[in-house]
């Protein structure tokens, strides 16, 4: 078997250069995120959403996001990276264009659709592309924090800015801003990006693993994004579930036998690496209750506009940016990511059980300040995750090692999203039965919601802690003494 063309020897600022045009490709992905949740009550006024129907400018974007990132990363592997990359901003790029020009509902989801496939494609490699490029403990370390950082300041810019194009122009313009991002981020990666030819679709062209994991997985979040309007009892709940479940199932089965398998499951028989994962998917299920459910208490309870609500949440984004930059690195090389993401875990915790004492007149700097300070711990948990998650990836295997790292991402964003708006939403209305008012209502629901989120960073702080394990530099992702160079210089 050939492997891709790794850029090992690369001057130190090349790669560095190209750090920078892959951070701009997720800012753009994650600014869009962020960005389109602040505008949907423009969206919805002008264009004539139903309120069942608003939900789909989201949804829309996330299934084929979650369930092509898979795929995506495989093909990378498979035909190139630099190439998939290339054309996942293309896609995203001109979809963009064709969200800012939309006049009919239809027009617009179909456009957020092709938003989703693009960045799947665009995003599913940049891990991949990333631990190719930084070989080096320490170089890599830092790469990671950069990369989160971006992530960071990329959620931010959106809240604030969607306020900002919103009020200032029109919904339009979040998703024409796309463009002049798109076309630099592609005319830049051309030269920065090295040229990678990759394994060869013979390496993994499995058809029928394709189709099995892409419906499942676009099913399954298809399901969960569904919850909130249908409920998690409902029979289309739990039959289009077991389905999806049925069709990841059988890909799981068809990998373990086939002869070119698309996901090699010798990539989850590290301990690290599947720990790294499940830990992944509690943090993001319950950081959504900050991402979200945070920026619905301040306007629906505190009455902050949507530029207030943005600006109130900066110091956040500044925190977890300043640590992910500065921090994060120095810690992860003199103790280890397990400990780092240990800290991280903590703080996390720690601010999210703050939130579950929010009182219905709160003070900024009394009862909002302290969160904005203890979320810092994403900054230390992002990267020590980024590195766990991708450190069994050999050279043929990053692409699929990044895919599978970012699907877990999504799926547990998604889940984050059906489960807490869920519970929030149903302590809400037996709060206001027995008589609450409206904000002492939607205090207490985003207070249940705030408290599950804790208990998820509490499971995830378990996991670390009996899963998660020093790594020990002689052996290789399936346990064995190293007999070919991994792409991370840390094995396990």
């Amino acid at each position: 078997m050939s492997s891709p063309d790794i850029p090992r020897t690369s001057p130190l600022r090349s790669r560095w250069a190209a750090l920078g045009v892959l951070s701009t490709s997720m800012l753009m992905t994650i600014l869009d995120g962020s960005i389109v949740t602040v505008a949907m009550p423009s969206i919805q006024s002008d264009l004539g959403f139903s309120p069942a129907g608003l939900s789909w400018i989201v949804n829309a974007y996330l299934i084929p996001l979650g369930g092509l990132l898979l795929l995506a990363g495989r093909l990378g592997d498979l035909v190139g990276r630099k190439a998939l990359f290339l054309a996942g901003n293309a896609v995203f790029t001109g979809a963009s264009v064709l969200a800012g020009v939309a006049t009919a509902p239809g027009v617009l989801i179909a456009a957020r659709f092709l938003q989703g496939v693009g960045s799947a494609l665009a995003s599913a490699v940049v891990l991949g592309i990333l631990v190719t490029l930084f070989t080096d403990p320490r170089e890599r370390t830092r790469a990671i924090g950069f990369f989160s950082f971006t992530g960071a300041a990329g959620a931010s810019i959106g809240q604030v800015l969607g306020g900002v194009l919103t009020d200032a122009l029109s919904w339009h313009w979040i998703f024409f801003i796309n463009l002049p991002i798109g076309l630099a981020t592609i005319l830049l990666a051309l030269p920065a990006l090295p040229r990678d030819r990759g394994i060869g679709l013979g390496a993994g062209a499995d058809v029928v693993g394709a189709l099995l994991v892409t419906s499942g997985l676009m099913l399954g979040i298809y399901t969960v994004v569904g919850v909130e309007r249908n409920g998690w009892l409902a029979a289309r709940t739990l039959g289009l579930g077991a389905v999806s479940l049925a069709l990841l199932a059988a890909f799981v089965a068809r990998q373990a036998r086939a002869a070119t398998p698309l996901m090699p499951l010798r990539i989850l028989r590290s301990r690290n690496v599947s720990g790294a994962y499940l830990v992944q998917l509690l943090v993001l299920s319950g950081m959504f209750s900050f991402q979200v459910i945070v920026a619905l208490y301040m306007q629906k309870v505190l009455g902050y506009s949507a530029l207030e609500t943005g600006l109130a949440m900066l110091p956040a984004a500044v925190a977890i940016g300043a640590v992910s930059l500065f921090v994060s690195a120095r810690l992860s090389q003199r103790f280890g990511e397990r400990t780092v993401l240990l800290a991280g875990l903590v703080l996390l915790a720690a601010a999210l059980g703050w939130l579950t004492r929010v009182p219905e007149h709160a003070s900024y700097t009394v009862d909002l300040l302290p969160v904005m300070v203890l979320i810092a711990g994403g900054g230390l948990v992002l990267p020590a995750l980024t590195g766990l998650g991708m450190s069994s990836a050999r050279p043929d295997d990053a692409g699929l090692a990044s895919g599978l790292f970012t699907t877990v991402q999504q799926v547990g964003m998604a889940l984050g999203v059906a489960v807490l708006t869920t519970l929030a939403a149903s302590r809400t209305e037996a709060l206001r039965a027995d008589g609450r008012s409206e904000g002492a209502a939607l205090t207490g629901g985003y207070h249940l919601a705030f408290g599950v989120s804790a208990g998820l960073l509490v499971a995830a702080l378990a996991v670390t802690l009996i899963v998660l394990r020093r790594p020990r530099p002689a052996e290789d992702a399936q346990g064995r003494p190293e007999t070919e160079p991994a792409v991370t210089a840390t094995a396990l």
